[in-house]
């Protein structure tokens, strides 16, 4: 009899993690590998963020802060929150964690019993689902395809709510898509939970603001106010301000939910990094000019990628509103084999043979919940896409 705890049995590792590690694996081994699946930038956290990291120590604030962040630091959240999204939420309202999964992990395991459901569009983040099933509830993953730009619409989510539903959980611009809803996408979205008041949400802004093209942010308490008080905002620091290392997330919400998160933090990872908290002050409550730079060399990468990757026979690839993601449709290729005689049956197939035989990593579809496709990361230097793109199209040339 095993000593693991049967909720462990319900979760897998995540397949991005594991990616990364087979990566460091076989280049270790001396592989020529082109890294495309992890959701990073690969430019370096501003010097200014920097500095203020480095003030921090020197000033001593190297100690225990308040279990869910500094003062210093909800107050700049409070702000970033009111510029940026016309929400006000006091210190008391908000909470930081390690990151922007510790917030989602925190608000599940402090609201979910057995028997909870918890709406999830897909294609999703790898760990929404597993996070949901740790805490005991049940994730109900609706697809949402191609064809409607990788969006939930109003009728599905009607369709989708029960007695049971408690979170219906999105992301825009999503990971591992790049798409985004428009203000009356969200709209449409939230006239349909103003008819269930028993449902919460629970919004992923991570990429607010890696969008393109002129498009128009916008999040589900700012288009509908009459959702706010049950309304969990989360956001972060990792990848608009280029600081996934630092591990700073961030959400605002009403006052008894955030209570109760930090109730769960107590127990378990106590508070953030004190250097990170200052870091993440100066990030929020300093110049943002590098955020457009960024922005350019992403819309460049981006209209690049989609379409090196649309010139390849049996991959068809859409263009994202934001984030630094494309999720390519590779069914064409279903029931190919490869060069090395592997027969190309599931998305993860496809991956894993793409890694052996040409050395390009990227994580397969079914990771995210809608297959045949596969995710690939722009958050890359030009050179390093182009010639990821060649050896993509040499082993899809090569199937037969």
């Amino acid at each position: 009899m095993s000593f693991l705890s049967a909720t462990l049995s319900r979760v897998k590792p995540s397949p991005t993690v594991g990616m990364t590690g087979k990566v460091a694996e076989l280049r270790a081994a001396g592989k020529d590998i082109i890294a495309l699946e992890a959701g990073q930038p690969d430019f370096d956290t501003p010097q200014h963020i920097k500095d203020a990291a480095k003030a921090a120590m020197d000033a001593g604030q190297t100690k225990y802060t308040t279990v869910d962040g500094t003062l210093e630091l909800k107050q700049a959240i409070a702000a970033k929150f009111r510029r940026d999204n016309n929400l006000s939420y006091q210190p008391n309202q908000i909470s930081v964690s390690t990151g922007g999964k510790q917030v989602l992990f925190n608000a599940f395991m402090a609201t979910l019993n057995a028997g909870d459901e918890v709406i999830i569009p897909a294609p999703y983040w790898v760990s929404y689902p597993d996070m949901v099933l740790l805490a005991g509830g049940t994730p109900v993953i609706v697809e949402a395809g191609v064809e409607a730009g990788f969006r939930l619409t109003a009728e599905q989510l009607e369709a989708a709510i029960t007695p049971n539903t408690k979170w219906f959980l999105f992301n825009s611009p999503s990971n591992p898509t790049g798409s985004a809803y428009s203000r009356a996408e969200l709209k449409a979205l939230t006239d349909v939970l103003l008819r269930h008041p028993h449902v919460w949400v629970m919004t992923d802004d991570m990429y607010e603001h890696l969008v393109y093209d002129g498009f128009d942010f916008s999040t589900p308490a700012e288009i509908e106010p009459q959702l706010y008080d049950r309304t969990l905002t989360i956001n972060g620091v990792s990848k608009a301000y280029c600081m996934t290392g630092w591990r700073i997330g961030y959400a605002g919400g009403p006052i008894e939910l955030i209570t109760a998160m930090r109730k769960v933090q107590s127990q378990s990872t106590s508070c953030p990094s004190s250097i990170s908290q200052a870091a993440a002050v100066a990030a929020l409550n300093g110049s943002h000019d590098f955020i457009d730079e960024n922005n350019a060399a992403f819309v460049r990468r981006r209209d690049l990628v989609v379409r090196l990757l649309n010139e390849i026979d049996g991959i068809e690839c859409p263009s994202p509103e934001g984030a630094f993601y494309v999720y390519p449709s590779i069914k064409a290729l279903m029931g190919k084999t490869s060069a090395a005689g592997v027969l190309i049956e599931t998305d993860e197939e496809f991956a894993s043979a793409l890694l052996e035989e040409q050395g390009v990593a990227l994580v397969f579809g079914a990771a995210f919940g809608l297959s045949p496709n596969f995710r690939v990361s722009y958050a890359e230097k030009d050179e390093i896409l182009e010639e990821a793109c060649a050896r993509i199209k040499a082993f899809c040339d090569s199937l037969s």
